[in-house]
């Protein structure tokens, strides 16, 4: 059957106002050569460093449309590729967002891939080398994908393990580029774009979040990340009191250990003294 058999319109999953970001090295360029070579892309990097803004500006650039999965462990081969379901006139077949991707053009963005099951993951693989095809064994259509589309994923390897990563099998599909938190002065820029608030007070949140990383491992799974700052700015534009701002939004959702959370907590006071 056709690629082009769907009824959704493309026009509804193109981004229309450029998202911001702002690049930490040459990761654009290398993405668009590989978008222009249809390589499948696998973003690496830990949690809120921009993965996710990043796809979003580079579907917008490219002017295609995305559409993005956030995986978990419920989720099954159906949810991505599809299903019939019952109706008044009886059964009708109902594209996955993957099939919906594939049959339009679309990127693809698989966020989390770590968290889906290993045997919902596998239905990938026929789109991520030359056959660039997607099985629909239920309906038995065989898609040949859009020359316009793109399977892209992401994960964080702070959170890999032996049950939750990706086999070997899955990752040398795909071409790599990898994350993390950006060098001080683009992050505070960042934080005081996205937040509203002075570069100044954009500094003294990226200042606490250096010294929260400084203890990933040392009793922190992961430190806080520059999506938490730029909530924290948020709150500060609000007109929250800093330190209840950071608490709010930088060691509460960071830890429960009684012992880090004080730790954090004095990280804030030294930057932020309450009045």
């Amino acid at each position: 059957m056709s690629n082009q058999d769907t009824n959704v319109d493309p026009a509804q999953y193109i981004i229309k106002d450029e998202p911001y970001y702002e690049p930490v090295a040459d990761e654009i360029a290398l993405y668009e050569a590989a978008y222009n070579a249809r390589m499948p892309m696998m973003l690496k990097g830990p949690t809120g460093c921009g993965k996710s803004r990043f796809v979003e500006y580079m579907a917008y650039k490219l002017g295609r449309p995305l559409i993005t999965v956030a995986c978990n462990e419920d989720m099954t081969a159906s949810d991505l590729v599809g299903r019939f379901l019952l109706d008044k006139d009886g059964t009708k077949w109902q594209d996955g967002p993957l099939t919906t991707a594939a049959r339009m053009g679309a990127i693809c963005y698989l966020d989390e891939i770590v968290e889906a099951r290993q045997d919902t993951t596998v239905v990938i693989h026929p789109l991520t080398d030359h056959r660039r095809s997607l099985p629909l064994d239920k309906k038995g259509e065989l898609i040949e994908a859009h020359p316009d589309f793109q399977l892209v994923i992401s994960y964080n390897p702070g959170y890999q393990s032996l049950m939750k990563d990706l086999k070997q099998s899955t990752k040398q599909r795909f071409g790599g580029l990898d994350f993390d938190y950006p060098e001080e002065k683009t992050e505070i820029a960042i934080v005081a774009k996205e937040s509203g608030i002075d570069e100044a007070t954009a500094g003294k949140l990226v200042q606490i979040a250096h010294r929260a990383r400084n203890l990933k491992g040392h009793g922190l799974d992961e430190g806080i990340s520059t999506r938490l700052l730029v909530y924290a700015g948020q709150l500060i534009n609000k007109g929250v009191e800093p330190i209840s701002a950071c608490n709010m939004t930088m060691v509460t959702p960071l830890t429960d250990d009684p012992d880090m959370r004080e730790t954090l907590s004095a990280a804030v006071s030294t930057f932020f003294v309450s009045e």
